[in-house]
């Protein structure tokens, strides 16, 4: 395996950035895609040499100041490459830009970067750029065909999910958690119903979402929840949420499928936009549960209590449960439990 040096840098112009769409070369690697500027170490050079070099010839700009943000690691075929990331809002620009024969330069509104082309690690360190996020080290592991199959930041591994289109279907394109939730991209999750009757009366297990989590902090939510990784399938990941959340060990028979509910939100949470595009696949879970045999996962979920769906359903409606529950989901569910209790009847009439 071969390694490489690069360097790539964002100038920043009011809230406009410099952007090379790569579109001059055949053979390119990056062919069509919009990236920054930077290039190839030379030898003897350090990261800094190197991206004023490469900044100079490429496009004319005098690098003033530069700020070294992070070093990002990319795997990809036969080749390692580290890459010096760098950001610069000081520097000369020349009237008019001189051509750049890596292709066509453009000053882009920030607001407009995410619609681009870009490589789907891109829009992760862009993110942490946006967010100012302190130096980091991150790895971005590609295959053959230029898919996105792993990513980690500071050395601990990051989510990566499916993405979805329109219908529903994987598209075959991946993308890092966090930039599917600010970015809003349509992804697939799994919804947990745990249930019980008493005394005549139908229960939900609520959870109550720690006061740490990234969205609806301390807001009570679905039994357990949680997002189907890339290349997962709903069941197994259905499986693994209960154990990793609850501590439940729970056999493939145990959960009756009722449906899938699609579900879109914007919400602001830590001053920082989070836009849920969900396609969940919901599941009823029948089996008995005792709320003192349960082992907490203490990051995700703070406690857990049993409720009548329908104070659920009232509470949810006159605002008097912090929650983040779906209406039409809890309908769904309400819905699948009265069909429950009417084939439990049957089965019961004919013993």
């Amino acid at each position: 395996m071969s390694m490489e040096c690069t360097t790539l840098c964002y100038l920043k112009k009011g809230d406009r950035y410099l952007m090379l769409h790569r579109v001059s070369k055949k053979h390119d690697i990056n062919k069509d895609k919009w990236i920054g500027v930077g290039g190839h170490m030379e030898s003897g050079e350090s990261p800094e040499d190197c991206v004023i070099r490469e900044v100079r010839e490429e496009t004319g700009i005098t690098l003033r100041s530069q700020v070294f943000r992070g070093i990002v690691t990319f795997v990809y075929r036969d080749v390692t490459e580290y890459m010096a990331l760098f950001t610069s809002e000081d520097f000369e620009v020349p009237d008019p830009l001189p051509p750049c024969d890596e292709g066509v330069l453009e000053w882009v509104p920030a607001e407009e970067m995410t619609k681009l082309d870009l490589w789907a690690g891109d829009f992760i360190f862009l993110k942490l750029l946006a967010d100012g996020q302190p130096f980091f080290s991150l790895k971005l592991r590609y295959d053959e065909n230029g898919i996105l199959r792993g990513a980690a930041l500071d050395g601990h591994p990051m989510e990566l999910f499916d993405i979805l289109d329109d219908e529903g279907k994987v598209t075959g394109q991946i993308q890092e958690r966090s930039v599917v939730h600010r970015l809003g991209l349509h992804h697939r999750t799994v919804h947990l119903w745990i249930w019980r009757k008493i005394n005549g009366r139908t229960q939900l297990l609520l959870q109550k979402r720690s006061a740490d989590k990234d969205s609806n902090p301390g807001c009570y939510d679905i039994s357990s929840a949680g997002h189907i990784d890339a290349g997962d399938e709903p069941l197994p990941s259905a499986r693994r949420e209960l154990s990793e959340e609850l501590g439940i060990q729970a056999e493939d028979n145990e959960f009756r499928f009722i449906g899938l509910c699609p579900n879109y939100s914007e919400k602001i949470f830590y001053g920082k936009p989070f836009r849920d595009n969900e396609l969940s696949y919901v599941y009823l879970v029948d089996r008995p549960v005792r709320i003192e045999d349960l082992v907490l996962q203490e990051s995700e979920v703070e406690s857990v209590m049993w409720m009548d769906i329908d104070e659920i359903i009232r509470r949810q409606a006159d605002g008097t449960l912090k929650n983040c529950l779906h209406d039409v989901e809890l309908q769904m569910v309400r819905r699948a439990l009265c069909d429950e209790g009417l084939v439990r009847q049957k089965k019961e009439k004919t013993q």
